[in-house]
């Protein structure tokens, strides 16, 4: 079973950045399809950003397409989320998470490892 371990969040202004790490340990991540979601107060956790296991396939909710990068590294079993010219909206909670085979998935169903969560905040 893998166990997933992010890190990198934290307080910023808006127009900011952050990166978010997300590293896992057990079995090796290289057939993993990897994401992140996101959770706010009050609100369903929702699909950011995606990524095959080969790294060749990339997705992001509309929302942060331009402004959130997705990469993974197979040989240090991480992946990383980074996040620019970020918005208050951004904030939430952070999750990893991780499914076995190349293809991404967008909805929380479709993983059945994740992350404790990291937490965002965007001050205006």
């Amino acid at each position: 079973q893998v166990q997933l371990v992010e890190t990198g969040g934290g307080l910023v202004q808006a127009g900011g950045s952050l990166r978010l790490s997300c590293t896992a340990s057990g079995p090796i991540l290289s057939k993993y399809s990897m994401a992140w979601f996101r959770q706010a107060p009050a609100k369903e956790r929702e699909f950011v950003a995606g990524i095959g296991w080969s790294g060749g396939s990339e997705s992001y909710v509309n929302s942060v397409k331009g402004r959130f990068t997705i990469s993974r590294d197979n040989d240090k079993n991480t992946v990383a989320l980074q996040m620019n010219n970020l918005k208050p909206e951004d904030t939430a909670v952070y999750y990893c998470a991780a499914r076995p085979g190349d293809s991404v998935g967008i909805n929380t169903s479709q993983y059945d490892m994740w992350g404790q969560g990291t937490q965002v905040t965007v001050s205006s």
